[in-house]
């Protein structure tokens, strides 16, 4: 496990896959780690039935970050005191499995 991995974990038990985040909501970590420009991000799984299943975000050096949150939502924040939230699309319906 690298040091970027850790980063990424946030539950107590390190063992467990599953995690809990966006309004205590239980997700995956698909992908997580630092480019070459020691920029972190993590790649979150949520599941089908939320409008954003393949949610992340990233925190860059120069302190600003970004989320793309499973509702749709997402924050924006440039680390120098402006932020943006953009609110999820009402009409957007929460992916849903087909068989």
């Amino acid at each position: 496990m690298t040091a970027s991995t850790n980063l990424a974990m946030s539950s107590k038990n390190d063992s467990s896959p599953i995690r809990t985040g966006f309004g205590n909501m239980p997700y995956i970590i698909t992908a997580s780690g630092v480019n070459n420009q020691g920029n972190h991000y993590c790649n979150r799984y949520y599941g089908p039935f939320v409008a954003n299943p393949h949610s992340y975000h990233y925190s860059n050096l120069n302190g600003s970050y970004y989320y793309s949150n499973p509702n749709g939502s997402t924050y924006y924040n440039d680390g120098k005191g402006y932020s943006k939230y953009t609110p999820p699309n009402p009409s957007t319906p929460p992916s849903t499995s087909s068989k």
